[in-house]
């Protein structure tokens, strides 16, 4: 095991990380997207630094194959941007950049320091930046190059002992960002970390901070959660540490209340959870239906006339997953599916009218983020421009 120095106020040099090598952190090289390391290369090419943080380091020390690769740098936005032509700069106040590779999509962030706080955009260095991270098993920094894990904060013990730790003392952490709640549990039920007493007792007392959080956010959260394919667990999570009143208090209403409906409600969860889990694509509006199909089940009337019935059930079932706002077409095949599978004679959506939630939630994002450049018209003039290779450097 080797040891990371940093200068301390006085300019001495202190210990401040534990850095794990191969053999001691046992990731998978093969586990890691070769356009993650692409990208990391050509940061280190024009002499800025790049690792892999976050979740994905987390999921490569479990031993799970992650889903999305984010990178982080000392390089600025501005200069990322002008590194690689594939790539945007988004965000108004904390500006990161998306650089593409044909459907997929890595996310680059610059360190940021503590000037501001655990939630400012003053830009840093790593010893700043990962003392704004949320919990220990994401606090974590692997350089795919030495193939070495930079770990600050404990991560990879609180990784093998299987438990949640906080970085931000938890006096600040959910009061800068309540949705940080959301994802600790979240993070309890994917890797099986239990959640310690204090910090249990934490999320209890800081429940109510959901409350004024934008139905945007929450919605993109839950969203999260029905990807997952653990979305059963989470829920329980939740429910268990009263958050899940923040979230669909209609549902945890009638959960707390009927245990029949608890059983229903859970049953579509695992259901969903199971087509995440075979791999298959899922349209928004299917998963959709673990959320309101206990509901629709219990108020319907069969016998009733099928367009009559729709239009009731569907402004319950609106009203039944407030605060979240999906996208109104995707509830509409949820409510749909769900009384069709139930027996009522209805038609079903033409395909043309699909959209996922990929499509959701870059909706939600454009309509945040500034244009590139601020040239106003950054869309129509990627798709104009000719296929090229990736990323400029590369030969």
């Amino acid at each position: 095991m080797l040891t990371r120095y940093s200068p301390d106020s006085r300019g001495r040099a202190v210990r401040s990380a534990l850095i794990y090598t191969k053999n001691e952190h046992g990731i998978n090289k093969d586990h890691i997207d070769p356009e993650a390391i692409r990208v990391i290369h050509h940061l280190r090419y024009h002499g800025f630094e790049g690792y892999i943080v976050g979740g994905a380091v987390r999921d490569l020390v479990i031993g799970k194959t992650p889903k999305d690769f984010d990178i982080v740098t000392n390089a600025e936005p501005t200069k990322i941007k002008r590194l690689f032509r594939n790539s945007r700069i988004i965000g108004k106040r904390f500006r990161l950049v998306h650089i593409f590779f044909g459907p997929k999509i890595f996310e680059v962030s610059t360190f940021r320091s503590l000037a501001d706080g655990t939630t400012g955009n003053s830009f840093g260095t790593m010893d700043e930046d990962v003392q704004r991270r949320d919990f220990t098993l994401n606090a974590l920094y692997y350089d795919p190059i030495k193939e070495q894990v930079i770990d600050y904060v404990g991560g990879i013990k609180d990784i093998r002992a299987r438990r949640i730790e906080p970085v931000i003392p938890l006096k600040k952490i959910f009061k800068d960002d309540p949705v940080r709640m959301l994802r600790g549990i979240k993070y309890a039920a994917s890797t099986g970390c239990r959640i310690p007493f204090l910090l249990g007792r934490s999320l209890r007392k800081s429940a109510p901070l959901l409350q004024p959080v934008s139905p945007s956010r929450l919605t993109e959260e839950i969203i999260k959660i029905l990807n997952s394919g653990r979305s059963r667990e989470i829920v329980e999570e939740a429910l268990k540490y009263d958050l899940f009143m923040y979230l669909q208090p209609g549902a945890a209403s009638l959960i707390d209340e009927d245990p029949s409906f608890a059983e229903a409600y859970a049953s579509s969860l695992a259901e969903i959870d199971a087509l995440v889990a075979s791999g298959e694509e899922i349209r928004l509006g299917r998963k959709l239906v673990a959320l309101v199909k206990a509901l629709a089940y219990r108020i319907a009337d069969w016998k009733g006339n099928p367009s009559e019935v729709y239009n009731r059930v569907y402004n319950e079932c609106r009203r039944f997953v407030l605060p979240m706002n999906p996208p109104r077409v995707e509830l509409e095949y949820a409510v749909r599916l769900c009384l069709k599978e139930g027996g009522l004679n209805l038609r079903m959506p033409r395909n043309r009218e699909k959209r996922n939630e990929e499509q959701f939630v870059a909706k939600e994002a454009e309509a945040k983020l500034p244009t590139p450049g601020g040239s106003g018209r950054p869309a129509r003039r990627r798709r104009r421009r000719k296929p090229s290779a990736p990323i400029s450097a590369a030969t």
